[in-house]
C-alpha cells in the first residue's frame, strides 16, 4: 500500500512494517465491538444513495460522522456529507488509504474507471462493498484481480432502495468469492441501521433491483393516486397525502404472516372488494415491473 503509517486496523489500513499488527480476516467486526479502535467507513461517490446508508449509520449510532470519509469529484453532492459532520475529500484514493470498510457508490458505467484507479492500493485486508446496479461480483474480483497476489478481494454487492434514507430500506446483499461471514454479518449489521438487509445468492440481487428498487416508483405512484381521489372528494391536499402514506406503511405488510390472496381477505369490506374488481379490469399487475 502507498504512502506512510496509516491509522491502525479497523479504521485506516497502516502502512507495511509500521505500527501495530493488523486484524485478520473476519475479526474487523469483532475488533468493532471491543473497543479496540473506531469502525472507519469510506464512500466512493456521494450520491444520494450513499448519503441515505452514512445517515443511517449515524443516527443508529453504528458509525460517528467524523469517522466517515467520503469522495467525489466535486463539491455537489459532498455538502451533504459536511452537514452530517463527515469527513471528504477529492481523491478516491484517499478514502482506501484512510478506511478499510468502503462502499463504492458510483454510477455503474463509471466503477470500473474508478477501479482501476484505486486498484494500487487495495490490500487484502480491505473489505469492498458495491452499491451499483448490474455490475456482478466476478466482474469485480476480475477488475482488481491484477493488483492483489494472490487475487483475494474480498468483495461483496448491496442492493439497496430510496427508504434507507429514512431508515426503512429494503436491502439485499451477496458476497463474493472470499468474503466470509464475519464480513457478512458485519455489513449486514451496519445496513440494518437503514432497514432490512437480507443475504441473498447473487442471482436475486438484480432481481430484487426491479422489485424493490424501481418498485418504490410504483408504490409512490399508487399512493398520490389514492391521495388525488380523495382530494377530488374534498379532502384537504396535505391530509390526504399523510393518510395515504402511513396507509402503505411496510409494517403492515411485514407483520401480516399471510400471503397472495388470502393476505387480502381480510381486509376486503364490500366496497374495497368492488375498487379490486375495478383494478382487475385496468390491468394494474401486469404493468408492474
Amino acid at each position: 500500500m502507498t504512502g506512510a503509517g496509516r491509522r491502525s486496523p479497523i479504521g485506516g489500513a497502516e502502512g507495511v512494517g509500521r505500527g501495530k499488527a493488523r486484524p485478520g480476516r473476519g475479526e474487523m467486526a469483532a475488533a468493532a465491538t471491543q473497543g479496540m479502535e473506531p469502525l472507519r467507513v469510506g464512500f466512493v461517490g456521494a450520491g444520494r444513495m450513499a448519503e441515505a446508508i452514512a445517515q443511517g449509520f449515524i443516527r443508529a449510532g453504528k458509525v460517528e460522522a467524523q469517522h466517515i470519509l467520503a469522495s467525489a469529484p466535486t463539491d455537489r453532492n459532498l455538502c451533504h456529507f459536511q452537514a452530517l459532520g463527515c469527513r471528504t475529500t477529492h481523491c478516491n484514493r484517499e478514502v482506501l488509504q484512510s478506511c478499510l470498510l468502503v462502499f463504492f457508490a458510483t454510477k455503474p458505467h463509471v466503477l470500473p474507471t474508478v477501479l482501476a484507479e484505486v486498484a494500487p492500493v487495495v490490500t487484502a485486508k480491505h473489505i469492498l462493498v458495491s452499491v451499483a446496479a448490474g455490475v456482478s461480483l466476478s466482474t469485480l474480483e476480475e477488475l482488481l484481480s491484477d493488483q492483489l497476489l494472490p487475487p483475494t478481494a474480498r468483495v461483496l454487492r448491496v442492493s439497496p432502495n430510496l427508504p434507507c434514507m429514512v431508515q426503512e430500506g429494503a436491502m439485499v446483499m451477496a458476497r463474493g468469492r472470499y468474503a466470509g461471514s464475519s464480513e457478512a454479518k458485519l455489513l449486514q449489521t451496519l445496513l440494518e441501521a437503514c432497514g432490512q438487509c437480507e443475504e441473498v445468492p447473487e442471482a436475486h440481487v438484480d432481481i430484487h433491483t426491479g422489485l424493490s428498487g424501481s418498485g418504490v416508483a410504483f408504490v409512490c405512484a399508487f399512493s398520490e393516486a389514492l391521495a388525488e381521489g380523495a382530494i377530488k372528494m374534498g379532502m384537504p391536499s396535505g391530509l390526504a397525502h399523510r393518510i395515504a402514506a402511513q396507509t402503505l406503511l411496510p409494517n403492515l405488510f411485514l407483520q401480516c404472516t399471510l400471503v397472495g390472496s388470502a393476505m387480502r381477505l381480510p381486509i376486503q369490506s364490500p366496497r374495497t372488494w368492488a375498487g379490486w374488481l375495478v383494478e382487475q379490469k385496468t390491468h394494474l399487475r401486469p404493468a408492474l415491473p
